[in-house]
């Protein structure tokens, strides 16, 4: 990085509203997303079916497994704990069916979607831009897999959604800083190109 003050500067700016784009897009592609609706689910692994009726989708059963239909994901992300991302006009539905059809289950539904924003990070050079900023290794992981990990500190949701795309969910008010990173290593990884 070649100027410090540049980067702590950028890394306060908003969010673009147009993606980044290095080597025409084709190595690395950084976009904001839509904002959605976004839950932390926490149920007992037994009641985990009627909670994916509640949501229309089920829900993966092994850790670290996702699942997408119809423009819902269910990611797995502890014994009794999932991530679950839809269309954003559908938030208020979901939490409603939750309350009514789990009403005699002990369950926790915390919608988190004014807390966090996405990140696709896309592009063939993608492992690589991640690796920079990562301490697991995406390359063994496969498309439909996800986790909570640290990009450079920064608490992250990371999904794989394709071989060459990936869904960062984190905080909104880290965002500006992980996306700036993002761009300083895409500018590398262009450089080198």
């Amino acid at each position: 990085m070649s100027d410090p003050a540049a980067f702590v500067a950028s890394a306060y700016r908003p969010l673009p509203d147009q993606p980044s784009e290095f080597g025409g897009g084709r190595l690395l592609r950084l976009a904001v997303l839509p904002d959605c609706a976004r839950f932390v689910l926490r149920v007992a692994p037994a009641d985990a079916d009627a909670a994916g009726q509640a949501f229309g989708l089920a829900l993966p059963e092994r850790i670290g497994g996702m699942v997408e239909s119809d423009g819902r994901t269910a990611l797995k992300l502890g014994p009794d704990e999932w991530r679950l991302l839809a269309d954003e006009s559908e938030g208020p539905e979901i939490a409603a069916r939750f309350a009514a059809q789990l009403a005699d289950t002990a369950h926790s539904l915390v919608d988190i979607g004014h807390r966090e924003i996405g990140i696709e990070v896309s592009g063939t050079a993608v492992l690589d831009a991640l690796a920079a900023l990562c301490p697991l290794d995406l390359a063994v992981r496969p498309v439909g897999w996800g986790t909570r990990t640290v990009l450079e500190g920064v608490e992250t949701v990371i999904l794989r959604e394709a071989e060459d795309r990936f869904r960062l969910e984190v905080w909104r008010s880290f965002a500006p800083f992980l996306f700036s990173l993002l761009e300083v290593v895409g500018r590398e990884i262009e450089a080198e190109a």
